[in-house]
């Protein structure tokens, strides 16, 4: 049975959908932001919708959004929002976005939604519950031979300007087959059992916080390129089936 939070994350994700849908393949108007990454319309409006939905059901909560910043981040229990991870593909009009929803409690991630309206999937998680795509319960492959193994990549610049680049090609060549995903793409097919390692090494927690939480759930392991855990912190990502996560690991590092 599902809990409040996780039918009120699920709830401000539909509502966040409706907003997406009415922008998307309508020509949005861009701006850049600070950083140089683009915001349109519809990343703020469906920012907007979410916190009011998160917000009326539990108003006690921090929040930490992608457009709108962090607000009462010492609360026990702060929502972490994505609405829009794929701008660029948005705009685009490739389907590869989603809306990332997560619930950050005592400093651990213990909820997860990941809504990807244009593709057609919605993947959710919390604690002890298992991982759900499409209202299906889903878990992770067996697959222990990394010589069978699929490996999928996305964002890679940091990883090709350091000494792991090496590595990561030595791993390449050991895997069974490399792809490219990305996004929320390759974290759904590792949930589901459908490829076996994810590795990025440019990302923001809030691009991966209830992504975290699906793998987790599905019986994954996830950490960040040196095997440490998941927080607000954290830029890198090695997710893997936990079968093959000690292995790809020392691999990196060694």
């Amino acid at each position: 049975m599902a809990s409040l939070e996780l039918e009120a994350a699920l709830a401000a994700a539909r509502a966040a959908s409706e907003v997406i849908r009415a922008h998307y393949q309508r020509n949005p108007a861009v701006r850049l932001k600070a950083d140089a990454s683009p915001v349109t319309e519809a990343d703020l409006r469906s920012e907007e919708v979410i916190r009011a939905t998160l917000s009326e059901r539990f108003p006690g909560y921090g929040f930490y959004g992608e457009e709108t910043g962090r607000h009462a981040m010492g609360a026990d229990n702060v929502w972490l929002v994505d609405p829009i991870d794929g701008t660029k593909a948005f705009v685009r009009e490739i389907p590869f976005f989603s809306t990332q929803i997560a619930l950050l409690r005592g400093g651990k991630l213990v909820l997860g939604v990941s809504s990807a309206p244009a593709f057609g999937e919605l993947a959710w998680a919390e604690e002890g519950g298992g991982a759900w795509l499409n209202d299906r319960p889903v878990r992770v492959s067996r697959i222990a031979s990394l010589g069978e193994a699929a490996i999928s990549t996305g964002n890679l610049r940091s990883l090709a300007g350091s000494p792991r680049w090496q590595r990561f090609g030595r791993l390449v060549r050991a895997a069974g087959y490399l792809r490219g995903y990305g996004d929320f793409v390759h974290y759904h097919l590792l949930a589901r059992g459908a490829l076996e390692v994810v590795i990025e090494s440019d990302v923001n927690i809030l691009d991966i916080a209830a992504l975290t939480v699906i793998v987790r759930e599905a019986g994954g392991t996830f950490t960040d390129l040196a095997g440490s855990a998941i927080d607000l912190a954290t830029t890198s990502v090695l997710a893997t089936n936990g079968a093959l996560h000690a292995e790809v690991l020392r691999a990196l590092t060694n």
